[in-house]
């Protein structure tokens, strides 16, 4: 009977790194409430993201495909939308009877940056639209923190009859704070506490008795703007936040992918643009604001599941992720985009189940974030979409991973890491071996020594391509 069913939680934070929390090792902040939650479930500790870009990566979650099988594989191409024809968690979820429901960051259409202006927040209404037509019942969108300032979601409206929205709207486009500040505005007001506390007025609502819940809970932090509350800086242990791995030596091969990135247009920021050679000071303050934004989201992940398990009990599945990771000054970069470091591609991943099972267990399983839909249509026995490309969590793991996107693959086996890239005509190459160089500073890549992982690397990426283009 569907009134049997779990109810099922994905909860996500948007640029997360692994180590930025306490069950990963991280001692900046204390995140008690996430901990708790690793205590309760399985810890994944070779987990990847299927794509280094918020729009793939998300598809990916919510379809079980990579980027090459879902076609929204960038963040940038018009064509990239997310189509409401593939199988999905939400229709899957709706069409056995569940309440389903998103709050906070969707994602799943290419933002139209060009079109964004500092003297206005413009409508969005083409884009709720569309997320709407995936499948979602109940809809509380705020589409990242920039985009909510650009664009007017539900929280770019409420933030707005609150007196807010201007000064947060001229923080993010203030040039000369380089994305790092404290947010202007009361805490409730930040984007991931309206998020935390929407998720609790949709949990504790006067919802179908009879229906079980899905809800996917989406924080758009600690993605910069690097903007917690002011209040939240005190819980940093600054000791405790380590310097960037910057050696510029690592950037004198032309040859190296992300050799422009640290010399040239780009200046130092693998999003497109930015700040070249930053200072300490720099780091240690962006880094300071993003281990207090990750405090905040822990409080309101534990708000959350409070909320979740006052209405629903033990009969209750939570999935903890992010879409994928942050480079946070390492190799001398903030962002994600193109990267191919652990530092973006692999992922907290926490899975907590009714009855305990595999409470306070950690899995050393090769794991994608493409195994999540799998993953929660079994655990609330639901048939899974032959198409997937992911594996529910309790079978084996994968030989090889990927990450996608435009342009852009990466293969790993757990060890070995393959990146192949087209940027502007020239094709890039990367190969590290993780075990004897855990920082990937050194590219193997057509060296004798290492041709045969890059042989086998390059062998699983073109099968999994060929399956693909020419099934």
């Amino acid at each position: 009977m569907p009134g049997d069913r779990p109810a099922v939680l994905l909860i996500t934070a948007d640029q997360l790194r692994r180590d930025a929390l306490g069950c990963y090792g991280g001692r900046a902040v204390p995140t008690p409430h996430l901990d708790r939650l690793a205590g309760e479930g399985t810890t994944y500790d070779r987990a990847y993201t299927a794509s280094p870009w918020c729009l793939p990566s998300r598809s990916s979650l919510l379809t079980g495909r990579y980027p090459r099988n879902h076609g929204a594989y960038s963040n940038f191409r018009d064509e990239a939308w997310l189509s409401p024809r593939l199988p999905n968690l939400y229709r899957a979820f709706g069409d056995a009877g569940y309440s389903v429901g998103h709050i906070g960051k969707c994602h799943f259409a290419p933002v139209p940056y060009g079109a964004t202006r500092p003297d206005a927040t413009l409508p969005y209404d083409a884009f709720r639209k569309h997320y709407l037509a995936l499948g979602i019942d109940h809809l509380a969108l705020q589409d990242d923190k920039q985009v909510s300032v650009w664009f007017r979601d539900d929280y770019a409206d409420e933030l707005d009859a609150a007196g807010h929205l201007e000064a947060y709207r001229d923080a993010v486009w203030d040039r000369d704070a380089r994305k790092v500040f404290t947010f202007p505005g009361p805490a409730e007001w930040h984007p991931d506490s309206w998020v935390g506390r929407k998720a609790v007025e949709w949990l504790t609502s006067p919802l179908d008795a009879n229906a079980p819940l899905f809800g996917w809970i989406s924080f758009s932090g600690p993605h910069f703007p690097f903007d917690p509350p002011a209040e939240y800086l005190a819980r940093v242990d600054e000791e405790q936040l380590g310097e960037p791995r910057i050696d510029p030596a690592e950037w004198t091969d032309p040859a190296r992918l992300h050799y422009r990135s640290f010399h040239g247009p780009s200046q130092g920021r693998v999003e497109g643009g930015g700040d070249r050679h930053n200072d300490p000071a720099y780091w240690r303050q962006l880094r300071r604001h993003y281990a207090a934004n990750v405090a905040l989201i822990d409080d309101q992940v534990g708000a959350v599941i409070a909320a979740a398990e006052e209405r629903f009990g033990d009969n209750l599945v939570v999935v903890f992720s992010c879409d994928h990771g942050e480079m946070l000054g390492n190799h001398g970069f903030w962002g994600k985009n193109r990267c191919y470091h652990d530092d973006v591609l692999r992922v907290p991943l926490i899975v907590r189940r009714p009855g305990g099972v595999g409470a306070g267990a950690r899995s050393d399983r090769l794991t994608s974030l493409v195994d999540v839909h799998p993953t929660l249509l079994a655990a609330t026995g639901l048939p899974v979409d032959a198409e997937c490309d992911g594996r529910p969590m309790d079978a084996a793991g994968h030989p090889h991973v990927f990450a996608e996107g435009e342009g852009f693959t990466t293969v790993t086996d757990g060890r070995h890491k393959l990146t192949t890239a087209q940027v502007e005509g020239s094709t890039y190459t990367e190969l590290h071996d993780t075990a004897t160089d855990p920082y990937e500073t050194e590219n193997l890549a057509g060296r004798p020594e290492a041709a045969e992982p890059q042989r086998d690397l390059q062998a699983a990426t073109l099968n999994a391509l060929l399956r693909t283009t020419l099934p």
